[in-house]
């Protein structure tokens, strides 16, 4: 967790690699069993060539990041957009990147939200806003 004043332009960073076993865990706690996730003859005929992984899959990354590491413990989600820019596929390094725009007062922090995958192509670009735990001090 950070512990410090934070202001605009601040960033996180942390990356994870998409295991096999996160789609089919993601897939059996959703009930999302869509074929180009799961099915490798379905995917090889889609126009992915591969089975690629959930898209809130790894939206669900950046609520992990938020909740856990930055802005940390406490943090309360209130909103995220998400535009899915290229697909994800297994075995990828996704980059998940925060940065803090401003805050529409001093309870509420506005985030970039990206993810990039490991050539740098931005997979999912959104903002959240987000009230920072109690440890945060937050200034624009």
């Amino acid at each position: 967790m950070i512990e410090k004043n934070i202001t605009s332009g601040f960033t996180y960073k942390k990356s994870v690699v998409v295991t096999e076993k996160m789609v089919q865990d993601f897939a059996s706690c959703t009930g999302d069993n869509n074929p180009v996730h799961l099915n490798e003859n379905y995917a090889k005929a889609s126009k992915f060539k591969n089975k690629i992984a959930h898209g809130l899959l790894i939206g669900s990354f950046i609520s992990a990041v938020l909740g856990n590491e930055f802005p940390g413990h406490g943090t309360i989600y209130i909103s995220q957009s998400l535009n899915f820019k290229s697909p994800v596929f297994i075995n990828d390094t996704i980059t998940i990147l925060i940065e803090v725009l401003g805050g529409s007062n001093v309870n509420r922090m506005n985030l970039k939200t990206l993810c990039m995958n490991q050539d740098n192509n931005i997979v999912i670009d959104g903002e959240a806003i987000v009230i920072p735990p109690s440890n945060i001090n937050y200034s624009d």
